[in-house]
């Protein structure tokens, strides 16, 4: 209990509350503009963060997320563009509820869901994870094990639409992470003699290549391609009486919004579904639960709520997997296990014990960042939906200033920044040719747990696969490892052309 008030008390720190604030600010006005997100904008700020404490560091990235998950709906509403993936079924309602004159009530609704989802996420974050990290403490390195190679199974079929292409991402991602010293012998391997390898690759040059400045590349050849062909007529925002989110409507609607809620903890806690998914299957939800279905898609309120609480209660959610198994869901997780390693904190469920004043005052900063989610948001919602008129030649160049000052801060060498350059180029042709990036950034960060749980499994059990049989648990996780690679492949998840 004095963890947690301890917790609680560094939160509501001066610096804590000016942090989180300014984490929700730039992420919503990353996520408004199309072609940006908040993972883009996290890979981005976590080198930023170096001389930040933990607490301040980790507070502002989850606040870009938080603040991501609800940007990504105004260009979605205003222009039919969602801003982030996770919008898409947000935009179904939510443009033609703007076109009919009511865009501020569907921004508002979309305000309301996401931070309704998002808290409602958060408060089972805080419930459950401190017991499952009891739970996890218990499991040994067979167990361990078997719970990586189910989280690859689950994260290469579910992200993507070719398992094959899954497998291959995530074979490449624990390649890539092997280069350096083994952990085990001690010696260099794949290095190459080149000193600036004997460490192995840095995290962030892989976030920051693959995730933000390969996005950069996207955007820079679709603008070159055609500055206008995917341009749509913006709704215009104006003063009307009846354009706002009344307490009546919103009351009308909180069975929807609850449901979508619980909807998206499960699949956000739930390695390698992710916040889209979650959208869809709220909305899809709300639909089939509706007394007039036929109004969805001609800008029925409840579809805003029902997508928009659905993604965002992801965001909390996806913090399961990491602080109890040291796993990251997707691609969100794995790059704050950057941020945790840089300030020394070591993502599992040893940091209860380790690290439970930290853990708690994150807990309690999520909670404030909804609430200035809120009213940030609220209050600046006009100002936010103009994000959307700057200009690409504006936006893009800083983009690139910013990727190659965060490489060079994370390491304090230019071999970081040639690398970064490199794994853009890489995830560039990653992005062209289908493969999902997000796996092969997970399994590059649980590769580390990996090779040390399979190292130790294989000790314990005298190098018997037969073994398998005396620890119940793992026998059960390769079983569903093989039910989930089934499932991908009867679905349909076939080799790509």
């Amino acid at each position: 209990m004095d963890l947690i008030l301890l917790g609680i008390q560094d939160a509501l720190t001066l610096t804590t509350l000016l942090t989180v604030a300014a984490g929700v600010c730039l992420g919503i006005v990353v996520g408004a503009i199309p072609g940006l997100n908040a993972p883009m904008a996290i890979a981005i700020a976590v080198p930023l963060t170096f001389y930040m404490t933990p607490l301040a560091a980790l507070a502002f990235l989850i606040s870009v997320n938080k603040g991501g998950s609800f940007g990504g709906s105004i260009s979605g509403i205003l222009l039919n563009t969602p801003g982030s993936p996770e919008a898409a079924a947000t935009a179904i309602d939510g443009y033609p509820l703007a076109r009919k004159g009511r865009p501020i009530t569907a921004m508002q609704t979309a305000l309301g869901a996401s931070v309704c989802g998002d808290l409602f996420s958060d408060i089972v974050l805080v419930l459950v994870a401190a017991p499952l990290a009891l739970v996890a403490l218990k499991l040994g390195p067979v167990e361990i094990c078997s719970v990586v190679i189910f989280a690859f199974a689950m994260i290469s079929g579910l992200m993507g639409n070719s398992l094959i292409k899954g497998l291959i991402a995530t074979a490449l991602g624990i390649f890539f992470a092997t280069i350096g010293t083994d952990p085990t012998m001690s010696m260099p391997r794949l290095t190459f003699d080149n000193i600036n390898l004997v460490s192995g690759i840095p995290l962030m040059a892989i976030g920051i290549g693959m995730l933000a400045l390969s996005e950069v590349l996207i955007q820079i050849e679709i603008y070159l391609r055609d500055s206008r062909s995917g341009a749509k007529e913006a709704v215009e925002i104006q003063s009307l009486p009846d354009d706002r989110l009344t307490p009546r409507i919103f009351l009308a609607i909180w069975r929807t919004v609850l449901r979508s809620a619980v909807i998206g903890t499960f699949i956000g806690a739930l390695p390698g579904l992710g916040a889209t998914i979650a959208g869809f299957l709220g909305y899809g939800a709300a639909k089939r639960a509706s007394k007039n279905p036929e109004k969805f898609g001609k800008g029925e309120i409840e579809g805003v709520a029902a997508a928009e609480a659905a993604n965002s209660a992801v965001v909390g959610a996806n913090l399961i997997p990491l602080l109890t198994l040291g796993i990251p869901g997707n691609v969100t997780s794995a790059l704050l296990v950057g941020a945790f390693i840089i300030h020394g904190v070591a993502p599992g469920p040893w940091m209860f014990e380790e690290h439970g004043r930290l853990i708690y005052s994150m807990f309690a900063a999520m909670i404030i960042a909804n609430f200035l989610n809120w009213i940030i948001g609220g209050a600046g919602l006009r100002l936010f939906a103009k994000v959307l008129a700057i200009p690409k030649p504006v936006i893009l160049p800083a983009l690139v200033f910013l990727c190659i000052t965060g490489s060079y801060l994370n390491d304090q060498s230019f071999f970081a920044i040639e690398l970064t350059i490199a794994f853009a180029i890489f995830g560039f042709l990653m992005r062209k040719l289908g493969y999902p990036f997000v796996t092969f950034i997970i399994g590059f960060v649980l590769t580390p747990m990996l090779e040390l749980s399979l190292s130790q499994a294989y000790i314990l059990m005298e190098g018997n696969i037969a073994a398998l049989v005396n620890y119940p648990i793992a026998l059960a996780l390769v079983a569903m490892t093989m039910a989930v690679i089934v499932r991908a492949f009867l679905r349909g998840h076939e080799p790509g052309p």
